[in-house]
């Protein structure tokens, strides 16, 4: 197809509609990974489920490689790459996301915690690159730290105490935030290019053992109750959020969304928070709200690019 004829492709209406769904689709289906775990952790504890996970992600990838006939790469320091950007990205946050809410961590609040790395991300690159926020950026940082304390104390003076998370939930969503800042970060700048489907299979194969031997320090028992739940849940982790959504990603980008993907992540955490209001009952206060919407703009203003 000749370039005018490609460009014809994307410009037509049934291009334009699609592009305007697919951002969308990629929100809902991303933000259903907590309440995912919250209905498989009832049935299998959360580094035995991640372990499956990870083992179904090695074979449904191997399948799609050889579906598209791509190659893994030769090169040692690929994998090595990749699977330093694996342990953190799968092994340090799903295992810190998934043993939070085990633990009774609600799903809509670490979700909207989980979603302060570009925050984080923006300290890390201050302190690492001395590249200072201006002043927007910093009034959003402020913004977002603010809601942050609304969702967690609910108004109340007591910000941990009394308020909606003990320190060993506090615990792992710090782990998964800062695993995900830091992986993300070292993606970024130290691994090299290479097509999505081989890195993200290095990376589930470099995950899998990492799962495996978390659940034999913390103790889990390994035993998995095969509850249509719990399969549900496996299956929709495996196909919708590892493949799907990854490929949702993938086409948003290839549809010229690279430069607006980020911002449809801040939709995420609202999205998680009526669902799991809706499907579990867990409760949104309006302070709680009013904090969310507050920290979803501090973190879409840290991150907004100024206008040329």
């Amino acid at each position: 197809m000749s370039d005018k004829g490609a460009q014809a492709g994307v410009n037509s209406p049934a291009s334009k509609r699609w592009l305007l769904i697919v951002p969308w689709l990629f929100v809902v289906l991303w933000s259903t990974g907590f309440i995912g775990a919250r209905y498989g952790l009832p049935y299998s504890e959360p580094f035995t489920f991640l372990s499956w996970r990870m083992a179904f992600n090695i074979l449904v990838f191997i399948l799609l490689l050889m579906i598209f006939r791509i190659r893994l790469p030769g090169e040692l320091s690929l994998w090595k790459q990749q699977a330093i950007a694996g342990c953190l990205i799968h092994g340090a946050y799903l295992g810190g996301v998934f043993s939070a809410i085990e633990t009774g961590a609600p799903a809509g609040l670490t979700a909207l915690m989980v979603s302060l790395q570009p925050i984080l991300t923006g300290l890390v690159m201050t302190m690492a690159y001395g590249s200072s926020p201006d002043n927007r950026q910093w009034a959003g940082l402020i913004a977002g730290i603010s809601g942050v304390a609304l969702v967690l104390t609910g108004g109340q003076a007591d910000l941990l105490g009394g308020g909606l998370l003990r320190w060993s939930e506090m615990t792992w969503i710090l782990i998964a935030l800062v695993g995900i800042t830091i992986g993300t970060l070292y993606q970024k700048h130290y691994c090299k290019p290479q097509p999505v489907l081989t890195a993200s299979l290095i990376q589930y194969i470099a995950s899998l053992p990492l799962m495996l031997f978390m659940a034999l320090v913390l103790g889990e028992s390994g035993v998995v109750e095969w509850h249509p739940e719990l399969i549900a849940a496996l299956v929709w982790s495996v196909l919708i959020l590892s493949v799907g959504a990854v490929l949702l990603l993938m086409q948003m980008i290839q549809m010229g969304e690279a430069t607006r993907t980020a911002s449809y992540f801040y939709l995420v955490p609202p999205f998680t928070a009526l669902e799991a209001w809706w499907l579990f009952d867990e409760r949104l206060t309006p302070v709680a709200l009013a904090g969310m919407s507050l920290t979803v703009f501090g973190v879409y203003w840290v991150n907004k690019t100024k206008s040329p």
